[in-house]
């Protein structure tokens, strides 16, 4: 199997998602039908095959279950065979599209467009058109909204959330997974790929470490992530969270995974690197300068949310050479009367913020917003009024929050802002030295983890030159010609011809 998906990416100039296939219309008993076609769709468990009589001989119904309406397969096709065993099928169904061809592989694409097949043991097929009704609700997910583009979520159907990728991508090389894990609740759950793409290192290393999951229950894609993750301990996010289906089809065409869970309209995908937590929807919708602006926004918002309280601290304690005369007479005015020190003091402000979050979170839209008002406002009016913290202080928190909620993810949000507390402490023992050595100590163990077996910080370490088109900044789309290496893709090109008609002019 390794061998051939090899050979495969030696030829360069064919992109395996877009490869001709050759006809096949020599004559194949049923078995070896159903088996070509099996193999056609790289063995999905999306596909369905039912075993029906007509005219005293066996027949096959094939379909992908997650684009077909299979109560109209059933009411259209399967009940009137049922019910009318003998004569001509196409007399017999006569209440859809149907096509008649002998060729298998028009039969493979069929299938991926929303048809079904009816095999025999005769050389023609018939292709009988039953596709489900195109998504027409839209949940766009809270935590992930966007000004331009898809506005649609997953939903927690897994066979819902398979369609909207299928929808997205109409190519038989989409192979998706079914299982069942935990040892009470059975929970069903989906693993997506492109077979012609997607390194099998990374089927098989998910798949062994799924195997190993011995639990009663496994309830959601959290629950998946602590059990997986190369290091539980690790403050930062292993594996990307999304509820967006445009999010997932993006990143299962760079040759990742995804992995999709009854009950959850959470799609967790694997492996990513660091920067993938910066990346979104909305970076490819805009033009390049602009995306790239509002991700150096975002990677500077990261750098702030980490280090501006801890800073405070270190030029307060000890380095106060650092800022303008003028402004040391403020700051020092402000601090006059305090009783806390400064690492208290931001301790305090910082714990309170959190709490006005979780309030926020747990409560209905209205009351949460009258409750941010009220801390935001009334709270921090009162504690600078009664000199339990300085005004400058209330400023460093603040930017500190706004800086926060920039970052796109919020798994990572939470991770950065925990990290501010210790940074904070080593500023107030050592001032800027103990910033210091709190980077280092958060770089190192940055380069060192990884995502399933995958560096963390790839392209930065190790050093991709070519990959840091679409790290720290994106440049133009037709630029971006490679997949990302460290994926080890089965194909890399990722565009073959780019701007092509400025060959022309």
């Amino acid at each position: 199997m390794r061998r051939s998906f090899t050979k495969r990416t030696t030829r360069k100039l064919i992109n395996p998602m877009l490869e001709e296939e050759v006809s096949v219309t020599a004559p194949l008993n049923l078995e070896e039908k159903i088996a070509f076609i099996k193999e056609g769709l790289f063995l999905t468990d999306d596909l369905t095959i039912r075993d029906l009589v007509f005219n005293d001989r066996q027949i096959k119904l094939m379909f992908i279950n997650s684009i077909v309406d299979v109560n109209n397969l059933q009411s259209n096709v399967i009940k009137p065979i049922q019910e009318n065993p003998f004569g001509e099928i196409k007399e017999v169904v006569s209440g859809s599209e149907m096509i008649n061809t002998t060729d298998l592989q028009v039969g493979l694409d069929a299938l991926v467009d929303g048809y079904c097949l009816l095999v025999q043991e005769e050389e023609s097929l018939f292709l009988i058109s039953a596709p489900k009704s195109k998504t027409t609700h839209q949940i766009e997910p809270e935590n992930e909204k966007v000004i331009r583009g898809s506005h649609l979520g997953f939903s927690e159907n897994v066979m819902e959330n398979v369609q909207y990728i299928r929808e997205r991508i109409t190519n038989r090389k989409v192979t998706v997974k079914y299982s069942h894990v935990g040892e009470t609740t059975k929970t069903k759950y989906a693993l997506i790929s492109i077979s012609t793409l997607t390194d099998p290192e990374i089927a098989k290393t998910i798949e062994d470490r799924i195997s190993f999951i011995q639990a009663d229950s496994i309830q959601s894609p959290g629950y998946f992530e602590e059990f997986l993750e190369d290091n539980s301990f690790s403050p930062f996010p292993q594996y990307l969270n999304t509820e967006r289906p445009d999010r997932v089809v993006a990143n299962l065409m760079e040759g990742r995974m995804a992995l999709l869970m009854e009950g959850s309209p959470t799609a967790l995908i694997f492996p990513v690197s660091f920067f993938s937590f910066f990346q979104t929807s909305e970076d490819y919708n805009t033009r390049s300068f602009i995306a790239s602006f509002l991700r150096l926004i975002r990677l500077f918002s990261f750098i702030t949310t980490l280090c501006l309280p801890a800073f405070y601290i270190a030029v307060i304690s000890y380095n106060y050479e650092v800022i303008p005369v003028e402004i040391i007479f403020s700051i020092k005015s402000s601090l006059e009367y305090l009783p806390f020190p400064p690492l208290i003091e931001a301790a305090i402000m910082q714990f309170t913020l959190e709490l006005l979050r979780e309030a926020a979170i747990r409560l209905p839209n209205p009351v949460a917003q009258t409750i941010g008002v009220v801390g935001g406002l009334v709270i921090g009016t009162a504690v600078v009024d009664a000199n339990f913290v300085s005004n400058t202080m209330v400023i460093v928190v603040a930017i500190t929050a706004i800086s926060s909620f920039v970052i796109p993810s919020n798994e990572l949000s939470t991770s950065v802002r925990i990290l501010g507390f210790p940074l904070m402490v080593l500023a107030a023992l050592f001032g800027f030295f103990g910033i210091v050595i709190g980077l280092m100590i958060t770089l190192i163990h940055m380069s060192k983890l990884k995502s399933l077996g995958y560096y963390y910080l790839y392209p930065i370490a190790p050093l991709d030159v070519k990959a840091l088109k679409d790290a720290l900044v994106r440049v133009p789309i037709w630029m971006m010609k490679e997949r990302p290496r460290d994926l080890k893709p089965l194909y890399k090109w990722k565009i073959t011809n780019p701007r092509g008609w400025e060959n022309n002019e």
